[in-house]
């Protein structure tokens, strides 16, 4: 607690009104997951005894789900290049359905 007090008067603006232990632990889990450390290991760090209660950490994460999305993305959606006129029919036949 004593170095929590300290850090909160040098940064108060990155804390929340609260800090438990868990805050700790789970803000350790995250910096090791965007590290790129392999969740086994994480899972092992923490204790988990499934790696399916550390994915919570992953899932947790919209900077990595980010980065996941846009690395397939090139793989999952085809170069296609609409014309003005397309767009333009595209949006009428969308609005059709407000």
């Amino acid at each position: 607690n004593k170095y929590i007090v300290v850090a909160k008067i040098k940064h108060p603006d990155l804390f929340p009104t609260k800090v438990s232990p868990h805050v700790f632990r789970h803000s350790k889990a995250m910096h090791l997951l965007e590290s790129g450390v392999n969740l086994i290991y994480i899972r092992d760090f923490l204790g988990h005894a499934s790696v399916t209660t550390t994915e919570i950490y992953a899932k947790s994460n919209p900077e990595i789900k980010r980065k996941a999305i846009e690395q397939a993305s090139p793989n999952v959606l085809p170069d296609e290049k609409l014309t003005k006129k397309d767009k333009e029919d595209l949006l009428s036949w969308l609005k059709e359905f407000i």
